[in-house]
């Protein structure tokens, strides 16, 4: 899952930077409205965190030309103005939560995950398809009952795949979700986590759930009609 930070305020910016990364979350930062804006247009977040006192454009002003121009990406507001207008105006022009500054991290990472299971339109921290579960909060998969131990990238890999059950993802949609906007290793890349992760998932054995379509990508589904072996 991939989230951009907005903040100017550059130590506040790290310290959320970091307290995602080491949740699981693939992170690009900047330092103001338009930087934000660049952002944006290069790439696909599922989430925004948002300040609202920023130089170049404001929060306001970015949330504002995001819904005239039909984003629809979840958009948590950060801010330390806590007047009831100053919140009102925020969810107004579109935005999907307000947290006051200072906050607790718990409190973010929880609203977080409140966000991206309403994009998602599932309610629970926990998605599964055949007997594979895989449980956001906990950071978990089990197939079968039993727990398989996955590395952050793969977990993410794992975690976009099964929100998107079914749908067929391609190579620059994966690489999107696992790195971050400044990323320039080889695309190869992909090719050996997604290895890594049949290995764990379908291996020994197991029904196979994730499918190499021919020319367009990958898949998370049940049945196998039509994938390269």
């Amino acid at each position: 899952m991939k989230i951009l930070v907005v903040e100017d305020a550059r130590d506040m910016n790290r310290l959320i930077e970091k307290t995602l990364k080491r949740s699981g979350y693939s992170v690009d930062s900047c330092f103001d409205g338009e930087e934000a804006l660049n952002y944006l247009l290069g790439a696909e977040y599922d989430a925004i965190l948002l300040d609202v006192m920023m130089p170049k454009l404001d929060g306001y002003s970015l949330l504002k030309l995001l819904r005239e121009r039909d984003v629809d990406v979840p958009v948590l507001l950060l801010t330390a103005k806590d007047a009831v207008s100053d919140r009102v105006k925020g969810l107004d022009l579109g935005a999907d939560d307000y947290l006051i500054k200072p906050f607790a991290f718990d409190e973010l990472l929880a609203r977080i995950r409140a966000l991206t299971r309403k994009r998602a339109g599932n309610r629970k921290n926990q998605f599964s398809i055949d007997d594979l579960v895989v449980d956001i909060e906990r950071r978990t998969a089990h197939r079968g009952g039993v727990e398989i131990p996955l590395l952050p990238k793969e977990f993410s890999l794992l975690e976009y795949m099964i929100r998107n059950q079914g749908i067929v993802l391609s190579r620059s949609q994966m690489e999107n979700q696992i790195w971050n906007y400044e990323y320039s290793g080889s695309s190869n890349n992909i090719d050996a986590y997604i290895s890594r992760l049949r290995k764990k998932i379908d291996g020994e054995g197991r029904k196979k759930l994730i499918h190499t379509i021919r020319g367009s990508g990958w898949v998370l589904r049940v049945d196998n009609g039509g994938d390269e072996t």
